[in-house]
């Protein structure tokens, strides 16, 4: 028995990730073109890497109980091979018999030909242990674990990241499971109508969408690729998760006092949110102007705003690279761990870790300071960020406001009332398993003077 190119595929996709720190929906178009599979092997092969990235650290518990030696002292392809044959088992619609062989080949295609027979023959033994029970046999037995490890093992989340969206919960910290199982739920596309470049409805009444649940730019793709579509190749639709849609439209709805002359997002690559934002200004006669940091990133950002009207800034907002601007509207789409949009990466949850808020939360800060700087006297900012952690949302922006006179805090939850159950304010946390978005928190802040 050989081994097939979409089996091949995924472990090519699974090493990549592994070695080179790739994303998965990055390295899987190219693997797919180099072995030339489309259709139903396309669809297989992603399916087959995706799941097993997204479900990893479920199918290692089930494997640390059926390897006899420490799961770490598994050379790394042969956990790949068992991930892989894990996931075709219990959650892949392939025979015990099939996807045990399967792994045995793609075992015996690793590595050097002399110890060939022994992966396959190790593959061999320890994926038939775990065939031996169905599914929920294995959801009882590392459920039983019991606590924070438990349901870190169940749903495939580092331990640290259930404790976060733990606190992050709160009161409704019993919301928990649904939540873990929301990120294991992989996200449909999510289109926008950009503002000045299309009519929502247009893309709304197409056959292959159906309407967003809250944004009114927003419509579902149902099925088929962004790209294939010739609204999006021309750039009046993007593709933009619903949460982050409602961020930008949150920003132009708060009060302000008029005229109004400026708008600036600081943080503005790859572009959704100032695609958005531009085109709104740009319908109200009001200049906008973007600033990213990082050169490739602002070429996306050019992309995204085509011919909309705009001053495009490459430069570090922390050093307020628009000179002495004041501006009535800016928002702070702020660095963070991304731990709110973990379905749409199933890699993400495994390359994070707490060390990361350590670097990300003075950025943050001066970020809010610089934005202060820059906001005219009855202007308002907001900070958003797609991640829940506490040390990125609540905690920034108590912090910073401690020591800032001439800003206060105002209830976000009023520029969205279509949205319900978004907390118990003066923020907005959006989440996954209440809302179907990414889980995007925002703060609304004003300058008084």
């Amino acid at each position: 028995m050989s081994v097939d190119s979409p089996r091949k595929a995924a472990v090519e996709v699974l090493r990549s990730v592994r070695e080179e720190d790739a994303y998965a929906n990055l390295a899987m178009p190219g693997v797919l073109a180099r072995m030339s599979l489309t259709g139903r092997d396309a669809g297989f092969a992603t399916e087959l890497a995706y799941g097993t990235l997204r479900w990893q650290g479920f199918y290692d518990a089930i494997l640390t109980t059926c390897v006899s030696r420490p799961w770490a002292d598994v050379d790394p392809d042969m956990q790949a091979v068992l991930r892989l044959g894990v996931h075709q088992l219990l959650n892949m619609r392939v025979p015990s018999h099939a996807a045990v062989d399967s792994s045995c080949e793609l075992a015996r295609s690793l590595g050097s030909p002399g110890g060939a027979s022994a992966r396959a023959g190790f593959a061999n033994a320890i994926l038939r242990k775990v065939a031996a029970h169905d599914l929920e046999y294995w959801v009882t037995t590392i459920g039983s674990i019991g606590g924070v490890a438990g349901l870190a093992a169940r749903w495939s989340h580092p331990a640290w990241i259930v404790r976060a969206f733990q606190d992050a919960l709160g009161e409704k910290r019993a919301e928990l499971p649904a939540l873990l199982a929301a990120d294991n739920e992989p996200a449909h596309p999510v289109l926008v109508a950009r503002p000045g470049r299309i009519d929502p409805e247009v893309l709304k009444v197409r056959p292959e969408v159906a309407p967003g649940r809250f944004s009114p730019l927003a419509a579902v793709l149902l099925s088929g690729a962004p790209d294939a579509l010739d609204i999006v190749r021309s750039g009046a639709v993007g593709v933009q998760d619903e949460g982050s849609q409602l961020v930008a439209l949150a920003l132009t709805r708060a009060a302000v006092s008029q005229p109004e002359n400026a708008w600036l997002d600081m943080c503005a690559g790859p572009g959704g949110k100032a695609a958005v934002l531009a085109g709104l200004a740009a319908v109200g006669g009001i200049s906008f102007t973007a600033v990213e940091l990082h050169p490739h990133r602002a070429q996306l950002l050019k992309r995204a705003l085509g011919e909309v009207p705009a001053e495009i800034i490459v430069g570090d907002a922390i050093d307020a690279p628009w000179g002495d601007h004041l501006f009535d509207r800016i928002l702070i789409d702020a660095p963070c761990t991304g731990l709110g949009a973990l379905r749409r990466r199933p890699e993400a949850r495994w390359r994070k870790s707490p060390t990361d808020l350590a670097t990300l939360g003075p950025l943050q800060r001066a970020l809010l300071k610089s934005a202060v700087a820059a906001t005219r006297p009855g202007g308002v900012i907001i900070y958003a960020t797609c991640s829940p952690h506490l040390a990125e949302t609540e905690f920034v922006i108590a912090d910073f406001v401690s020591g800032q006179p001439r800003v206060v805090v105002e209830d976000a939850r009023e520029l969205l009332p279509e949205v319900s159950d978004v907390g118990s304010g003066p923020f907005v946390q959006l989440w996954p398993h209440r809302h179907g978005t990414d889980a995007m928190f925002f703060a609304l802040l004003r300058k008084t003077g």
